[in-house]
């Protein structure tokens, strides 16, 4: 009897004990779940996870076709819109290995221009699929390899006359007659001014890295060489008359001379600047050289100073062949300056609408 009051006392003891323990788990949990909510509450609402936005590149498909023929030779795709024209011509050279990029000119009709190697896919695409004709223009050769052909030339030949080899002119003749200082005034100017073109060459200009077909080169050479030998010839056989006016006439013609090639050389390294070269080139405009002030009255001051040395140069030297060769180039540079003058019409009117492309008031 004793015994079952103790079992019973006991199990009332557990009993007690456990639902202190229940009440306390309880309480506890409702503090957790008071102060969870409350943290919930104070972080606001949720907030749905932002979408993953894929980037959609553009594709197109070049179909390229000989231009003579018509005929289709491939179909480039994946060609994103940002590819350029020589990227285009590269892959067409991994297509179809015997159009190599530098021989293929691209264009979009039959007889139309040759797209510049620089312009974009996007820029000229109407639709996904673009049509392009290719030509073979034959072997081609570097600008940098012309111009360099070009003005080596005429500084080497006019050196060989200057010396007077016995094959050229009479030995006797030259023995027996002295040169005149004008004409070693005029092999300096003369290298001077070849040597300055291979420098700015070399150094100053931004040479394009395209190509231009080997005729090209050949006529460019028979021109300058031709002239130079014609030239240098006259200027220094030994029955060469000086000038009619004598010193005087050579010294400002010779002074002249220099100011123009100083001239055109400050104005090629300032058209060499990186802002006045490329689709995103502002007009050039005069700086604190004086030589620069040029550009308040012509928009091709590089001419009107080449021009200005050649005149020089005829005035100093009074011989026929440098008369000619100076009137020939005095057109083409005409030429050259009318077309920039148009091209910096259309995009800096504001700037030069008063100004004349290469003379002053007149051209």
């Amino acid at each position: 009897m004793f015994k079952r009051q103790k079992s019973l006392a006991s199990e009332r003891k557990r009993g007690l004990f456990s639902q202190r323990a229940t009440r306390f788990i309880l309480r506890d949990d409702m503090r957790n779940f008071h102060f969870l909510s409350k943290l919930v509450l104070s972080a606001g609402p949720l907030k749905p996870t932002p979408a993953v936005k894929h980037s959609k590149t553009t594709h197109f498909e070049i179909e390229i076709l000989d231009a003579q023929t018509r005929k289709q030779i491939c179909i480039l795709d994946k060609v994103t819109q940002s590819s350029t024209i020589h990227d285009v011509k590269q892959k067409f050279h991994k297509a179809c290995p015997k159009w190599y990029p530098s021989r293929v000119g691209l264009q979009l009709e039959c007889g139309g221009p040759f797209l510049k190697d620089y312009i974009t896919i996007q820029s000229i695409a109407a639709s996904s699929i673009v049509t392009l004709y290719a030509t073979d223009l034959g072997q081609q050769v570097s600008w940098t390899t012309v111009f360099l052909a070009e003005y080596t030339g005429p500084l080497l030949i006019y050196l060989l006359f200057y010396l007077r080899i016995p094959c050229i002119y009479d030995g006797k003749e030259s023995a027996r007659r002295l040169r005149h200082p004008v004409v070693h005034l005029a092999c300096f100017c003369h290298c001077i001014h070849y040597i300055r073109y291979l420098l700015e060459t070399l150094f100053v200009h931004k040479v394009s890295a395209g190509h231009t077909p080997l005729k090209n080169l050949i006529m460019s050479c028979a021109f300058y060489w031709g002239f130079t030998s014609w030239i240098a010839y006259y200027i220094n056989h030994p029955l060469y008359t000086p000038p009619s006016f004598g010193n005087r006439q050579i010294t400002v013609s010779a002074i002249n001379f220099l100011i123009c090639e100083a001239g055109n050389h400050f104005i090629n390294v300032m058209l060499s600047h990186p802002n006045h070269t490329g689709n995103n080139a502002c007009f050039p405009s005069p700086n604190y050289n004086p030589f620069t002030w040029m550009f308040f009255l012509v928009s091709c001051p590089n001419y009107t100073y080449e021009i200005g040395s050649w005149i020089s140069f005829t005035v100093m030297t009074q011989t026929l062949p440098v008369g000619i060769f100076t009137l020939l180039m005095s057109i083409q540079m005409s030429l050259w300056a009318q077309k920039k003058h148009k091209i910096y019409l259309r995009k800096f009117s504001s700037y030069i609408h008063r100004k004349s492309a290469m003379i002053p008031l007149i051209l």
